[in-house]
């Protein structure tokens, strides 16, 4: 019997006794925007059962094109405001003057530019952040732009938070907190959860197939990831590539596929989560050729549907994929070769899908919502000078 609820229910129960119930949770993005992934995913999976459990949890986020700016999904309220820049002044002033009304705790998630929460809050606060940007910078921004991100990211915010409890995915973003100073007691490292609904079933496709899902854009270096898969149809030639997504590499990509007529890509776009669990249950391995990530959500999510991975060895990776045991981890120079590897070797392919599928049903929400409380709990209990305590 899981007791993850029960545990949650009992740290928030224990909360709303020591007048804490009202918690804001600051995000850049919204679930509901065009431009969501993983972070936003593993943001509604604890708010959820946070409010549940009967804490009562608002989500402060940017402006989403077609939604309204207030709302509620899954029992707790949404407010949309703000541009993508706009939002961290705009919410640190909100705070300030209460004009969203009371809150008695606080989570800031720290998704490259921070809110400064340190700065303007004095309750009862945590910090969750999934990967540290670093090349990022440079694919998303000018090089003069990237430059001070990389700074603020770096070297001038974390003075700020190295005594706030911070909760991360990724035990090399871990490791790169204690190197910016962050005080290794407060690092909270956990997996995030896969949901039952990605289940094995249904049969794998008739000839080599890779699946590879995500947003289209550089980090997650879908080009690169064409090129590989080119190279592994050397020793696979009847292999197929599903790219699931959509984003700004859209157009490059369809160029790609034209200048090297490649009929063996399919392009599904975004499609509904059925059709997806469809398409990680039939292919042969799920591929990613990302840059860098908090965690590979994808990965696991086909995990769950008994395929295994090959995916860049990368810090969020590293986390959601055991090397060698529930999938393989290659330099991204190699992943073609890793790829073909795998699709070539029945043995192997069904021993790493096997283990994937079986650690995956150790991951689970419940128990991410419990590890990203249980800091947050901490500080109403004993609440720490100069980390979030009131």
């Amino acid at each position: 019997m899981n007791s993850d609820p029960a545990r949650l229910r009992s740290m928030a129960s224990d909360m709303i006794e020591r007048g804490v119930r009202r918690v804001h949770v600051l995000a850049w993005r919204d679930l509901d925007d065009d431009e969501a992934g993983g972070s936003e995913n593993h943001a509604d999976e604890f708010m959820r059962r946070w409010q549940e459990a009967g804490l009562s949890v608002m989500h402060r986020t940017s402006f989403a094109v077609g939604r309204a700016s207030t709302g509620t999904r899954n029992g707790y309220d949404v407010v949309r405001r703000g541009g993508r820049v706009t939002v961290f002044p705009r919410v640190a002033m909100s705070e300030t003057l209460r004009r969203m009304g009371p809150y008695d705790a606080l989570v800031e998630i720290w998704n490259g530019v921070p809110w400064l929460s340190p700065v303007w809050c004095r309750k009862p606060r945590i910090l969750i952040l999934h990967h540290i940007h670093g090349p990022m910078w440079g694919q998303m921004f000018p090089a003069p732009i990237a430059a001070l991100g990389r700074t603020i990211e770096t070297r001038l915010a974390p003075p700020l938070y190295r005594r706030t409890p911070t909760v991360t995915t990724s035990t090399d973003t871990h490791t790169e907190l204690l190197k910016l100073g962050w005080k290794p007691e407060l690092v909270t490292t956990g997996p995030v959860g896969v949901d039952d609904f990605f289940s094995p079933g249904g049969e794998k496709t008739g000839h080599p197939s890779v699946l590879a899902v995500g947003r289209q854009a550089p980090v997650k270096r879908f080009l690169d990831l064409l090129e590989q898969v080119r190279l592994a149809r050397e020793r696979v030639p009847n292999l197929s590539l599903t790219l699931v997504g959509d984003g700004p590499e859209r157009g490059a990509i369809e160029g790609w596929i034209r200048e090297y007529g490649a009929t063996w890509v399919t392009l599904a776009g975004r499609v509904e989560r059925d059709v997806l669990r469809d398409l990680y249950r039939s292919s042969w391995i799920v591929a990613s050729a990302s840059l860098a990530e908090g965690w590979g959500l994808a990965l696991t999510e086909a995990a769950g549907c008994g395929t295994t991975a090959v995916a860049t060895d990368i810090s969020g990776h590293r986390c959601s994929v055991l090397h060698e045991r529930t999938g393989v981890l290659a330099p991204l120079h190699e992943l073609g070769r890793a790829m073909a590897d795998v699709l070539v070797d029945d043995d192997l392919r069904k021993r790493l899908s096997t283990a994937a599928e079986r650690r995956a049903r150790t991951l689970t929400w419940d128990a991410l919502a419990v590890g990203v409380l249980e800091p947050l709990h901490a500080q109403v209990v004993q609440p720490r000078r100069g980390g979030g305590g009131r």
